[in-house]
């Protein structure tokens, strides 16, 4: 109908997408897979004038928070849109990952930032095998193929080659951060997995202000602009509750999560 009456103006558009949850391949977390969909819809339905993503995670996966995090730079991109950023309780590690795919990131004063390093974390439990008399019979082809074995006690061609691993995905998060975030960053040690809360990661150039969606997205775009939300799609079996089990599973590992966070 407004089409047809030329006084009556379209409200600016902004559609949010809401990124919660740690980030994984599988299970019910955050992946590039099973938010593609709801991105994509999000930049190509009707004329916004921006993208707004509210992020809430402690991290995960590496490799599914570079895909995400592309996946939304390519479309604004192509779109010519300005990402906005807002973070609730943390953008850490994986999470941080996805708040530089914006333009600006805002944060509430208690936000969590940062986390800017790769972690890999296991148990161990040769003196419990040998306490009960079990035996540990592993066979590989490949010296290597047997890593880090919690049965087994730790050595240390296994953390050498674990680092090793970990070194060049912390260069990837790390020149992902600098290409992003540029001359705004401060000349401080950012890059060794600390943590800052809000107003911290401002003064170090890693968010660009303290601010909330709704009376920021105004400020912008003015008091009528209308803000429309996009979440993934749930399958047939995760709306009857048919995954319980692993459901559960990705529960606890989710809250292992936050937990390192304090949260």
């Amino acid at each position: 109908m407004k089409r047809f009456i030329p006084f009556l103006l379209n409200r600016p558009t902004v559609p949010v997408i809401r990124l919660h949850g740690t980030i994984s391949a599988g299970g019910r977390g955050l992946s590039d897979a099973g938010l593609a969909p709801m991105i994509e819809r999000a930049f190509a339905k009707g004329k916004p004038v921006a993208v707004a993503v509210v992020i809430n995670s402690p991290g995960g996966s590496p490799a599914q928070s570079s895909l995400i995090a592309a996946r939304i730079r390519r479309l604004a991109d192509e779109k010519s849109l300005r990402v906005h950023v807002f973070v609730e309780d943390a953008a850490a590690s994986g999470g941080y990952w996805l708040a530089c795919a914006g333009d600006d990131i805002w944060v509430d004063q208690s936000s969590l930032i940062g986390s800017i390093g790769v972690i890999f974390s296991s148990f161990g439990f040769p003196d419990f095998m040998s306490r009960y008399g079990i035996e540990r019979r592993v066979h590989t082809a490949g010296k290597s193929k047997s890593l880090a074995d919690p049965f087994l006690p730790e050595r240390p061609e296994d953390v050498a080659r674990l680092k090793a691993i970990q070194a060049p995905i912390h260069e990837a998060f790390i020149a992902h951060v600098k290409s992003r975030r540029g001359a705004r960053l401060a000349d401080a040690d950012l890059f060794n997995a600390d943590i800052w809360v809000g107003q911290q990661a401002v003064d170090l150039g890693l968010a660009d202000g303290v601010g909330h969606l709704v009376p920021k997205l105004k400020e912008l775009y003015g008091k009528d602009v209308r803000l429309v939300p996009h979440a993934p799609k749930r399958g047939l079996l995760q709306r009857v509750g048919l995954r319980a089990g692993e459901a559960a599973l990705s529960a606890i590992e989710e809250r292992a999560s936050w937990s390192r966070l304090g949260l």
